[in-house]
Order: structure tokens, then C-alpha cells, then sequence
């Protein structure tokens, strides 16, 4: 039996952990850096998401509301300190990676109700996409309703509140803004 397939098992037992226990114990594994704390962090994790492929790393102080919504491909790594909010479904497809500090938000807020604060307003939920073959940069922001296309980088730092339109190019700034063909 291969590694990856005993790793499984794993997942589906842990799985069956009150959700109480699930966030206990994932909070508890920040602690650890290494390959120990990537493969408890895998284990914990990938039997309660949507999809879960192989070889995939999540750093320490991740931080992931609504994992049922999320769906991981193959070779996907998020690195720590990243925030990924999955209420209205997040797809990250095969060979992504995810800089450190970077958010995804499949929410946003509205503010169409004058008679209400903004932050009573209600809620929106949209599925945001990561396509195949996709580097994130550090501290970039990723909001609702927005498609990656595959083969894109998205330098540090930029705001993405739009959908990309272009395979193979290199996209960066507030608000993000395609700089050239890669």
C-alpha cells in the first residue's frame, strides 16, 4: 500500500472527529513546521474537504472556514499564515502554489440596504477558481466570483476582485492588472 493511500485511511477515520476536535486539533499542529506537522495537517484535514488530491502541504497557522467547501488537485501547497474563507466554495486545481499570508475570500458584503449598517447588510457566497499550474505571491488578496485561468502568476501583494482573462501571464497591483505574457 503506497503512502499516499495509508494517508487516506487516515483522513477518513479522523474525519469522524466532532468538528470541536477537528478545530482543537488543527490549531494544535501550528507548532509544528516540519514534515511531521504537513502530514498531520493532510490527515486531520483532507477527509472533511470537498476534494483532496496527493502531495498536498499546508503550512502552520492556516486558517480555513467551511473546509466542505473546499476542493484541492494534486501538488498544492499553501503556505502559512494563509486565510482561506470557503463558505461560497473554493477549486484549487493541480500545481498550485500559495504564498505565505495570502487570503481567499469566497464572500463578500453588500451594502444595497440603506436602512441597515453595511455590516448587517447580508452576505453574498461565490465560488472563486484556481486553475491548474498557478503561483500565488505573498500577501495577495483573492476575492469572490474571481477565476484564475491556468498558468498564471499573481505577483505579491495584489488584489484580485475580478476574474483573469488570460492563460500564461504574469498579473500584479491594486487592483491587479495583467503586466505581461510569461
Amino acid at each position: 500500500m503506497n503512502m499516499w493511500k495509508i494517508f487516506t485511511v487516515l483522513a477518513r477515520i479522523t474525519s469522524l472527529l466532532p468538528l470541536f476536535l477537528f478545530h482543537f486539533f488543527w490549531r494544535c499542529l501550528d507548532i509544528f513546521d516540519g514534515k511531521f506537522g504537513a502530514v498531520a495537517r493532510y490527515i486531520l484535514i483532507a477527509g472533511r474537504l470537498k476534494k483532496c488530491g496527493t502531495n498536498v502541504y499546508i503550512g502552520p497557522f492556516v486558517s480555513i472556514e467551511s473546509v466542505r467547501n473546499l476542493s484541492l488537485g494534486n501538488n498544492v501547497s499553501i503556505h502559512h499564515q494563509c486565510t482561506l474563507i470557503c463558505l461560497g466554495g473554493i477549486d484549487i486545481g493541480d500545481n498550485v502554489a500559495i504564498a505565505h499570508a495570502s487570503s481567499l475570500i469566497s464572500t463578500n458584503h453588500t451594502w444595497n440596504d440603506n436602512n441597515l449598517p453595511i455590516k448587517y447588510n447580508p452576505v453574498v457566497c461565490d465560488n472563486l477558481e484556481i486553475h491548474d499550474d498557478v503561483w500565488i505571491g505573498c500577501g495577495v488578496r483573492i476575492l469572490a466570483g474571481v477565476k484564475i485561468p491556468k498558468r498564471c502568476v499573481v505577483a505579491a501583494g495584489a488584489v484580485v476582485t475580478k476574474s483573469l482573462s488570460d492563460s500564461g501571464a504574469l498579473y500584479g497591483g491594486v487592483p491587479v492588472k495583467k503586466i505581461r505574457d510569461i
